[in-house]
């Protein structure tokens, strides 16, 4: 799909590693591959890490624990905060995801995608080809 342009395209081959997330091994800015309740898997970018807070400002700024992270990973400014309009609070083994083309994909500002679980995670992606 379109949610992770401009660094992965539709069509495109991803290599995933599917070891150190079971270690806890996942960092701020990584890209995971994780499981929807109903079957559907998504890849997404890591924004929020558990036991932090995340918002979304008005002018698509992105706060962790209330501080402007700087980050260029988005294909765009950010228009909808969703969910993240107001703070949220993960809890342990709680990851707070965007796609990069953070303009059309659904990730945790949408309720129905929320914050990834830890054991909802597939993997993490090591790179596309």
């Amino acid at each position: 799909g379109q949610s992770m342009e401009n660094t992965y395209h539709d069509g495109q081959y991803l290599f995933m590693e599917k070891i150190s997330h079971a270690f806890n091994n996942i960092d701020r800015f990584d890209i995971l591959v994780f499981e929807m309740d109903n079957g559907k898997k998504l890849i997404k970018r890591v924004i929020g890490l558990p036991g932090e807070t995340v918002q979304i400002t008005d002018d698509g700024s992105i706060l962790i624990n209330g501080e402007k992270i700087e980050e260029n990973f988005g294909k765009e400014q950010i228009i909808n905060a969703g969910d993240a309009a107001n703070e949220i609070r993960l809890g342990k083994g709680e990851f707070f995801v965007l796609g990069d083309n953070r303009n059309n994909s659904m990730d945790s500002r949408n309720s129905r995608v929320g914050v990834v679980e830890d054991k909802k995670i597939l993997g993490t992606i090591l790179f596309g080809k």
